[in-house]
């Protein structure tokens, strides 16, 4: 399908960032997904797995893999990832599990140390950029 014949979809979580920021969990545009930085925090804004910045990269990859489902796609159809994280020195634990999570689809993908997040206690935020195949 061409992209004028699937329009633009937004998708959302349920977060209370989204209305007072104004964006979407996740936007496909035609055979494009492009997912928002996701954390590891529940629908109150309570930071999930603290300390952990491996447990987080998988929570966020979870969801990721969650709202991709519902836009039509997969994990298989991610080319990119960004990976921000709070200290750098825990880019071999976050680094294996986007490993494991991603195996041999091997995404291009950046991972860089940030100042903050927008709450205490985010170690990591994952974004992702999908192209379906069978579009």
């Amino acid at each position: 399908m061409s992209s004028k014949s699937r329009p633009r979809a937004t998708f959302a979580s349920g977060s209370r960032w989204e209305p007072v920021i104004g964006y979407s969990r996740a936007v496909r545009a035609g055979c494009h997904i492009f997912v928002s930085g996701t954390t590891a925090t529940d629908t109150e804004g309570r930071v999930l797995a603290p300390g952990d910045a491996g447990a987080q990269a998988e929570e966020c990859l979870r969801r990721i893999e969650a709202v991709l489902l519902e836009a039509g796609s997969s994990l298989a159809d991610v080319v990119r990832t960004r990976i921000y994280v709070a200290d750098i020195d825990a880019w071999e634990a976050v680094g294996e599990v986007h490993r494991k999570v991603f195996g041999e689809i091997r995404p291009a993908a950046t991972m860089v140390e940030i100042s903050r997040f927008i709450m205490p206690g985010i170690l990591v935020e994952i974004e992702v950029d999908a192209v379906v195949a069978e579009c």
